[in-house]
């Protein structure tokens, strides 16, 4: 094994060194900033109250059944662009940092969403798309599993977990903070009437304002890496 300074994910012995990490190793630093990015644009607490509109009228049975079974369908759309997005991004010729340039300007605004309380097509659904919901019988799929939770910025999230690259246990560990976050969104759409109750719709706008300064940030230092990384700059 070849470890590098500091904490992080060793790799196998001549395995090429990870940028975030040096020297061999994955950083933590980068996992912990996958796992930060993710949940806050998945947003657990800034969806339950949508869930809670949606399923305004349901019973508790069909409560859970919805919310499992978009969260199932969430998680198969974030893992197919979690696994291919390598290939993806080779495909189409993209580059590594044109790629955090240009996802770090989409999570900034869904950051500016977060921040200013309102729901766009970046991180919610719009006037027209909620009319549509509202005639469904089953709204698992649409809008609950895409854009809600599998939205673009969570597809845009995980194909820049995707881009790090590295060994096969920091693979695992960028699998695991999918699902982590999925089944912490799996808990908040079902503990829905708890949240609201405890936070109301004020307490939920709070924070999420809170969360989105933290992704505005996260999203800045994305293009900075980007622009560091096109010019060669360290």
């Amino acid at each position: 094994m070849v470890r590098g300074r500091g904490h992080g994910v060793p790799l196998p012995q001549g395995y090429p060194a990870d940028e975030k990490g040096g020297g061999g190793t994955v950083s933590i630093d980068v996992l912990l900033n996958s796992f930060v990015v993710l949940f806050v644009v998945v947003d657990p607490i800034g969806n339950a109250p949508m869930f809670a509109g949606l399923t305004r009228g349901a019973s508790e049975g069909e409560r859970r059944f919805l919310a499992v079974k978009s969260i199932l369908l969430s998680s198969a759309i974030l893992l197919v662009f979690f696994l291919a997005g390598n290939s993806l991004l080779a495909a189409l010729g993209i580059g590594v940092p044109a790629f955090r340039i240009a996802g770090g300007i989409l999570l900034f605004l869904v950051a500016i969403d977060m921040v200013f309380a309102r729901h766009s097509g970046l991180r919610g659904t719009t006037p027209g798309e909620r009319e549509e919901a509202q005639e469904r019988e089953d709204i698992s799929v649409f809008p609950l599993a895409f854009p809600l939770i599998a939205g673009p910025g969570a597809i845009t999230t995980v194909l820049l977990m995707a881009s790090h690259g590295g060994p096969w246990p920091a693979v695992l560990i960028r699998l695991g903070i999918i699902v982590a976050v999925l089944s912490l969104t799996l808990t908040s759409l079902l503990l829905t009437a708890r949240i609201m109750e405890w936070l109301g719709e004020t307490g939920t706008n709070v924070v999420d304002r809170l969360l989105g300064l933290i992704l505005a940030a996260i999203a800045v230092q994305f293009v900075v890496d980007g622009i560091g990384g096109a010019f060669g700059i360290h």
